[in-house]
């Protein structure tokens, strides 16, 4: 089988030869393992940075050929498109953030980032801008705009996926996902659901309509799947109740999976870290084809999954990110045995991390995960 049947098979229902093997995503300090050189791919902080200091076409060529690379040398039965390998940020025209110290940046309007030394990833701590905003109802009452592709990020896209499509199941893109809808960022937007729940219902079908909408612009034609990921849950619980989930977004998320699938022809596969035990029946009812994450350390028991869940949606993990960042060869080895002898019968499993290869995974541990999935892989 190529690549590209073996993951059709697991999300179908069939046995496939041996069980695919895919990441969410594999970060930069391990792609730089792998092909032997420094990359911006899925370096976050790095490419933003290089961004702000007008470093456009470099980038652009390191996540073009290194993922095309990482590939070539890595047998991944999946090409996803997350963060840092696709989508350049558009050129505003605004001046770059003011650098305050070595992790800190301040741009124009007072938003404030700062630098992870654990995840190397740049995020916005502080927005006055977002935070001033008051949200109504009546200002969600409006008709979408069509979105404008950026015609450079396409091009990177477009490329991966015409190189590889042949041989490997082909994740892209999408207009996104519903999820949920957090106004105002995390912790506000919980506030809003039980402050202000008709904004929140307007916001929702908004964007419902927006997101149908750029599905005709980002949907790649020669993808097989899209990729919708978007936490729901934290380590003890999903962030909002299934009564509130069933409530507010649950039919949204359903006419999102519609749009994808009956007008576009393509799976889902829904990426979800924390605990979503609660959750777990709506992913079915809303039709994705496959769950990514799994994450054993918010209580998400692969092998329990696999008998309660195994026959109605395809399970993507097994090996814990805190085995490969944290752990010795022997509990990455000791991960996958496990995942192999509970989720492997009968199909509808896909080997992978409960996240990513994430930043800081010891390179001995990763190599031990593909050497013990060699050993086990074929039905």
């Amino acid at each position: 089988m190529t690549s590209k049947e073996r993951v059709a098979a697991a999300l179908e229902g069939r046995v496939p030869d041996r069980v695919p093997y895919g990441e969410f995503a594999v970060d930069f300090d391990t792609v730089e393992r792998i092909l032997g050189h420094e990359t911006y791919l899925r370096a976050k902080a790095k490419s933003q940075i290089a961004f702000w200091e007008g470093r456009r076409d470099e980038v652009a060529q390191s996540w073009l050929e290194d993922h095309l690379e990482l590939h070539r040398r890595l047998e991944l039965d999946i090409v996803t498109f997350p963060m840092a390998t696709w989508e350049m940020p558009p050129e505003t025209g605004d001046p770059p953030p003011r650098r305050i110290d070595a992790n800190t940046w301040e741009d124009r309007f007072g938003r404030v980032y700062k630098q992870s030394e654990a995840t190397r990833d740049i995020t916005c701590v502080r927005d006055p801008v977002r935070d001033a905003r008051v949200f109504t109802a009546a200002e969600f009452e409006r008709e979408p705009a069509r979105p404008v592709r950026d015609e450079r990020s396409w091009r990177i896209l477009d490329t991966v996926v015409q190189r590889l499509k042949d041989e490997k199941f082909i994740c892209g893109p999408s207009g996104g996902s519903i999820g949920i809808v957090l106004l105002g960022g995390m912790e506000r937007g919980l506030l809003e659901l039980a402050a202000n729940p008709e904004a929140v219902r307007a916001a929702t079908a908004l964007r419902v309509r927006e997101q149908n909408l750029a599905d005709e612009v980002f949907v790649h034609p020669d993808s097989d799947a899209v990729l919708w990921a978007e936490d729901l849950g934290y380590k003890t619980g999903p962030l909002i109740g299934p009564a509130m989930f069933r409530d507010f977004f649950l039919e949204a998320n359903k006419a999102r999976a519609r749009n994808v699938k009956e007008r576009h022809g393509k799976k889902i596969l829904k990426h979800c870290c924390g605990n979503i035990n609660l959750l777990m029946d709506f992913f079915v009812d809303i039709g994705f084809d496959a769950y990514q994450s799994i994450q054993p350390t918010a209580g998400m028991d692969l092998c329990r999954l696999k008998r309660d869940y195994g026959d109605r949606i395809t399970l993507w993990g097994g090996v814990a990110v805190e085995s490969l960042v944290g752990g010795a060869p022997e509990d990455v080895r000791a991960d996958v045995r496990r995942a192999m002898a509970c989720a492997k019968p009968g199909g509808r499993f896909i080997l992978g991390t409960s996240h990513s290869v994430a930043v800081g995974t010891k390179y001995e541990n990763y190599m031990a995960m593909l050497d013990e999935y060699r050993r086990l892989c074929h039905y």
